[in-house]
């Protein structure tokens, strides 16, 4: 490691990056204390940032054209990864099979990981593209290379982590000049298929009963039962508006998340215990920040040495701000439950580590900027 590593390296290393997302990260570790003091999520919490920073690190320090090189490689373990999830070897959890359990390692969850392979793997592709808009092969390529992942993480089922892989072909897409046609005819064949592809799997059985009222729960809010599948809507609903303009202070007697009354507040509705716990002030606070973050990533996006470099900060962008936008749309009651962590918030090892190698990525693109 420290053969990579040159005093220039630290002099164009990018901190103010570095720092937000670790604000971000300990603000989440005193909401997820503030979720459930009673627990020790907030001390794995802490444990889990120092093992992200390692691998951030690293791969901040290493050379993410060597890594773009060898994305076909990590994007075989991946799969390989996925697949032994759906083993014996896989833990089942709230009627997801999507973690494993490895003797050194522990509990982590693949889909989580697999991002990263799935987007060098992206970049590597139409990276070395050379023609000036993206043609219909160029295109089912990307797609074969997006659904095998997904296919797994459909096995498992998580509707939940497959969505959030989406941004990150779109974004693919987009960037390299996708023709203004198949672009329309995405957005026809998605507003046919996702309503037939529901009726279909209402019908077949696929779409339990459950996914069905969480999204009932959206659309018609007094037609779903309040203590059974609209619980988790509308406890968060409560949770966010008890916290007001500045939060409840400190007062744990009448918190919901302490009184057991929100699910998964430490996960799930981090979002809304941080409503809670700061009230308005916080929520936009914490907003602003991850805005100052992404806004930070999109500009070494622009300073991006190659095509390849570029392709990776803006799908880890789109899956970022995708990903806050789904948790928070999932707190404030407009949007599904569907188990999608806020970034750096949410608690769990898989999630904070896999999101600092992320931006890892992003800052070595940044730091090898004026390198050809």
């Amino acid at each position: 490691m420290a053969a990579i590593i040159e005093k220039r390296d630290f002099r164009d290393f990018d901190w103010q990056t570095l720092l937000i997302a670790l604000l971000i990260s300990f603000f989440g570790v005193w909401q997820i204390r503030n979720a459930a003091p009673d627990e020790t999520y907030w001390s794995k919490q802490i444990l889990g940032i120092g093992i992200a920073l390692v691998g951030f690190f690293f791969i901040a320090f290493y050379d993410y054209r060597r890594l773009i090189d060898l994305a076909p490689v990590f994007y075989a373990v991946g799969l390989f990864l996925l697949l032994l999830v759906l083993t014996p070897l896989g833990h089942e959890s709230h009627g997801q099979k999507a973690w494993l359990k490895l003797p050194v390692v522990g509990q982590f969850q693949p889909s989580e990981f697999v991002k990263i392979p799935t987007v060098l793997m992206l970049a590597k592709y139409f990276g070395e593209r050379r023609t000036s808009v993206l043609r219909f092969r160029e295109m089912i390529v990307g797609g074969l290379i997006f659904a095998a992942p997904i296919a797994l993480i459909m096995l498992e089922p998580d509707a939940g982590q497959a969505i959030t892989y989406f941004p990150i072909l779109a974004a693919v897409f987009f960037l390299s000049a996708i023709k203004v046609r198949y672009v329309v005819l995405a957005v026809v064949a998605v507003a046919i298929f996702v309503p037939t592809a529901y009726i279909v799997g209402v019908k077949a059985g696929v779409i339990k009963r459950y996914q069905q009222e969480r999204i009932n729960a959206i659309i018609d809010p007094d037609s779903v039962d309040p203590r059974g599948y609209g619980y988790h809507t509308i406890q968060s609903v409560i949770t966010v508006g008890k916290g007001g303009v500045t939060g409840i202070k400190g007062d744990t007697e009448t918190s919901q998340s302490v009184l057991k009354f929100l699910p998964e507040p430490h996960t799930d509705f981090i979002f809304a215990v941080t409503a809670e716990n700061t009230g308005f002030i916080g929520c936009i606070s914490l907003l602003l920040a991850y805005a100052v973050l992404l806004t930070r990533m999109i500009s070494g996006a622009r300073e991006a040495s190659d095509r390849g470099g570029m392709l990776v900060i803006m799908s880890i962008v789109c899956g970022m701000t995708f990903q806050i936008f789904m948790n928070v749309g999932m707190a404030l009651g407009f949007l599904p439950v569907i188990g999608v962590p806020l970034p750096l918030m949410s608690a769990g090892l898989s999630a904070i580590l896999s999101t600092f190698i992320a931006i890892g990525f992003v800052v070595s693109v940044k730091l090898r900027r004026f390198v050809n």
